[in-house]
């Protein structure tokens, strides 16, 4: 199984998202090595974070709510 990718550094993704919102978009992913889908993501999580959008948590939300949805609390399990 292939080693994961560590994390973007956050001045990486700064930068990147700095681009999209100037306009950037069609050859950021190809030019840096990234997915348009992680682009889409880093933008529109900085939107929350800015609160220009208000359909998810801001980064401080999601450190306060770690877990993902409909999963279960450690050290619960399945009945039998």
């Amino acid at each position: 199984m292939p080693k994961p990718k560590p994390p973007y550094p956050p001045e990486f993704r700064a930068r990147i998202v700095e681009l999209a919102k100037a306009g950037r978009t069609s050859s950021l992913a190809e030019e840096f090595h990234v997915t348009d889908t992680t682009v889409r993501n880093w933008v529109r999580q900085s939107e929350l974070d800015e609160g220009t959008r208000q359909d998810g948590l801001t980064s401080d939300g999601r450190d306060l709510n770690p877990q993902p949805l409909g999963s279960k609390p450690k050290g619960i399990t399945a009945p039998g």
